[in-house]
């Protein structure tokens, strides 16, 4: 068992700042991070909005070199997933694909995972024509047709990368019109190579060996070689619920209905010593400024209580509720300035913003 003062589960932006303020800190922080640092950041072709990088940074750049600054202050990165998280006296265990790692704080920032449209042919096709990473499958596809699903600034950003490679994009929305945000939508209509088609609704993916194209509510039949999907996130907030069968047994923190982490103002969430940020906790805007500024706080927070003991406050029955956060993570604007990560990493003035963030 490796005992340490806090540990982080997660491998985003929130996870790693807070794994890197932790040990700027002065904590033994050991971070289980997953085999590829970044989250749902590496497939993402351009993160906008940081400071520091003005012209946009790839997030498979961004990941890793959050993870060197990280490790830089201090913090011990584990490229294993957890498979497990107990009570254990007063703290936390984690257990992954080693040695468990025993703490008297946890940081929870799992982030999200993508939902998936649960369609016919969608999981026996993945990676054969459904794909999730614009950059990583689109110069595969240059001058073809191709279809995005879903309307909103993921789907978007991901269109205008394909743009750079296929002939035709078909972004398809369910709805009557795009969620994503008005900057996006314009850059949407000034692309020629969009197809934009609202009220499109996917009934099926087809192909044997590989995608051969959309079956769409109405018996139309698209022909396209892949299908890039963007249908929202879903909290990866599994390990925190309730064994299946276990009568009684209650989830390790309070969850919404939606599976997200319900915390108060300074990020604790209902159990004593567990902290959450970035995407896994109700009420996160989405955005990378949000989910740096979360981790920064999470992290000072955390510090804190460590620092009272025995004696530290900890709400008994708190109204958390999803928004109760906002004023924290929006500290941590000020009191991180202090603290900057590596110029190659998100500042931690946490004043950044960025279409999708992953945890």
């Amino acid at each position: 068992m490796q005992p340490c003062d806090i540990v982080v589960v997660g491998g985003g932006l929130a996870a790693l700042h807070a794994a890197q303020r932790s040990a700027q800190l002065g904590l033994h922080c050991v971070a289980l991070t997953g085999a590829a640092p970044g989250g749902l950041l590496l497939s993402i072709e351009s993160v906008q909005g940081l400071p520091d990088r003005p012209e946009g940074i790839a997030g498979y750049d961004l990941g890793p070199m959050a993870q060197e600054a990280a490790m830089d202050a201090g913090a011990t990165c584990l490229p294993e997933e957890a498979t497990r998280i107990e009570r254990h006296g007063d703290g936390w265990l984690v257990h992954g694909e080693s040695t468990p790692v025993q703490a008297r704080a946890i940081v929870l920032a799992m982030g999200c995972h993508l939902r998936a449209l649960g369609l016919p042919g969608e999981q026996r096709l993945a990676g054969k024509g459904v794909s999730h990473c614009a950059s990583c499958d689109g110069p595969l596809l240059r001058g073809r047709a191709v279809a995005v699903v879903g309307g909103g600034d993921a789907a978007c950003q991901e269109a205008l990368t394909l743009a750079g490679y296929a002939g035709t994009v078909h972004l398809l929305v369910r709805g009557d019109a795009l969620r994503a945000r008005r900057s996006w939508q314009e850059r949407i209509a000034a692309q020629p190579k969009i197809a934009l088609r609202l009220g499109a609704v996917v009934d099926e993916i087809l192909g044997d060996a590989t995608v051969s194209g959309l079956r769409l509510r109405g018996g139309e039949t698209l022909p396209v070689p892949a299908v890039f999907v963007y249908a929202g996130l879903v909290p990866s907030s599994a390990l925190l619920r309730a064994p299946a069968g276990e009568a009684g047994a209650d989830d390790l923190v309070a969850l919404e209905g939606g599976g997200h982490v319900l915390v108060d103002a300074a990020l604790r969430a209902s159990a004593r010593g567990a902290f959450a940020a970035g995407t896994l906790r109700a009420g996160h805007d989405g955005q990378a400024a949000q989910a740096v500024a979360d981790g920064i706080a999470a992290a000072e927070a955390a510090h804190r209580f460590l620092q009272s003991g025995a004696a530290a406050d900890w709400p008994e029955a708190p109204p958390f509720t999803a928004s109760s956060a906002t004023s924290s993570s929006a500290s941590a604007t000020a009191s991180a300035s202090a603290s900057t990560t590596a110029p190659t990493t998100a500042s931690t003035t946490a004043s950044t913003t960025a279409e999708r963030t992953p945890s």
